[in-house]
């Protein structure tokens, strides 16, 4: 095992180092939704509905598909971080050779199954014969940046685990940049409509994910990076695949919440489908505020398990929690001061607006509910406790049907939103009873597969 001789001299845990962590993903999450208004903003100059519906359905279906590729993200983070504070530099790129060729595995593989992929995802959301035909061209290019935006996860996780987060912000202001310039230039200036935007989108995404390796270039001067009896070592693979399933299962779960809810909000009616849609607007405003802290969570508490230092890795959970607790109390004062008027900015129908600030009391503690639970998934993130990540998330969605099925029949469209509070709820409360265990193994000896 190379280790890194400085891993002892690791920097002190603070309030600044936590900050400069996270301040770099904060800035590359406001920068998403720029993206996706100027495609819509681009094809909309075309004078025609037909290019903006197709934009829309085929970035929807594209991007859900490439998320749930999103576990290598985390996986990656949780197994580098960890290796990084033990500081077997080996390891940290041995791990990046193996997160890269599960991306080209995984991005080949929805190239070759694009067909019955395509059909599946326009069975589940008919559009008119015009739509579906230019979604289907914009599919049709957009697949083949599957390799590059799957690694792009990779990469970005191999540099977050060690701090290098304004790494990760380079790289989505380069694919942005690149992808805004090509816009404008295929589809205004050549023409080329609805292909253009997949063709721009397509080139941006790899020269993220050229950008990507540019950054991890370090990984590439150790020799471990190609040392294959470590890269397809029977044990490490098999740890990673576990850590890596179990996420994945997680992340499914969460989305059954997220989609059932809206599917569930649709038998009140479209107005009251609006509103909900708006308001959850609101908390996808503190994901991308909170991600930031709950990123630093990951990597702070990844090395402070690897270098097996049990003082430092309660610091590190109660620093980033800190943080994170005052952003959650900041966006909740928000909404309660300026929900109506941010209500507003979203939608102009009236009746709209009246039922979303019916809800918005709703909206207002969804930050302090969830709280608890967005960090601790970065605690345990860092932790690679995947297994308590996956068997809590099930508990919390299990939880949250049932009172839903409940609560629905007698409170309506109010027994929903409180069905959705109880996911948030139990899945904080079930992971903070299983963070003693996750303390206690920064006390464990190493295992043996790791030296």
């Amino acid at each position: 095992m190379s280790t890194d001789s400085s891993a002892a001299a690791r920097p002190i845990l603070s309030n600044r180092r936590v900050l400069r962590i996270a301040f770099p993903i904060v800035l590359s999450n406001a920068t998403v939704p720029i993206l996706g208004a100027v495609d819509t903003g681009v094809v909309g100059q075309l004078g025609e509905a037909g290019p903006i519906g197709a934009v829309g359905i085929g970035a929807v279906t594209i991007t859900s598909i490439y998320w749930a590729f999103g576990f290598l993200r985390m996986g990656t983070t949780g197994l580098v971080s960890q290796a990084h504070g033990e500081g077997d530099r080996s390891e940290v790129a041995a791990l990046l050779t193996r997160g890269l060729m599960l991306a080209w595995a995984g991005g080949l593989l929805l190239i070759l199954l694009q067909l019955p992929i395509f059909a599946a995802a326009f069975s589940l959301s008919p559009a008119s014969a015009e739509v579906e035909s230019l979604a289907a061209g914009y599919l049709r290019i957009r697949i083949y940046s599957a390799p590059f935006a799957i690694s792009v996860y990779v990469l970005t996780g191999w540099l977050i685990a060690q701090e290098r987060t304004a790494g990760m912000l380079a790289i989505q202001v380069v694919m942005n940049g690149v992808n805004i310039l090509l816009d404008l230039w295929f589809v205004l200036g050549l023409g080329w409509g609805v292909s253009g935007v997949a063709v721009a989108t397509l080139i941006s995404e790899a020269s993220g994910a050229a950008l990507g390796l540019w950054l991890c270039r370090a990984a590439f001067r150790d020799p471990a990076w190609r040392d294959w009896p470590r890269v397809f070592d029977r044990v490490r693979l098999k740890h990673m695949a576990v850590v890596n399933t179990d996420i994945m299962i997680r992340s499914m779960l969460l989305l059954s919440i997220f989609t059932s809810f809206m599917f569930f909000g649709a038998q009140f009616g479209d107005v009251q489908l609006a509103a909900n849609q708006v308001l959850l607007q609101f908390l996808h405003i503190t994901a991308y505020a909170l991600d930031g802290f709950a990123y630093a969570a990951e990597t702070l508490v990844g090395q402070a398990l690897g270098a097996r230092a049990r003082p430092a890795l309660r610091r590190a959970a109660l620093l980033t929690s800190g943080w994170g607790g005052l952003s959650c109390l900041a966006m909740a004062l928000t909404f309660a001061m300026a929900g109506g008027p941010m209500i507003d900015l979203m939608t102009t129908a009236p009746e709209v607006r009246i039922a979303a600030r019916e809800f918005l009391p709703w909206m207002v503690i969804a930050p302090l509910t969830g709280c608890m639970a967005w960090m601790l998934d970065g605690i345990f993130v860092g932790a690679t406790r995947s297994r308590d990540m996956r068997n809590m998330m099930l508990i919390s969605a299990s939880a949250y049907f049932a009172a839903a099925f409940l609560l629905i029949p007698i409170w309506g469209n109010h027994g929903l939103w409180i069905a959705f509070h109880v996911s948030f709820l139990l899945r904080g409360l079930t992971l903070l009873a299983r963070y003693p265990a996750l303390e206690a193994a920064a006390d464990a000896p190493r295992r043996a597969d790791a030296g």
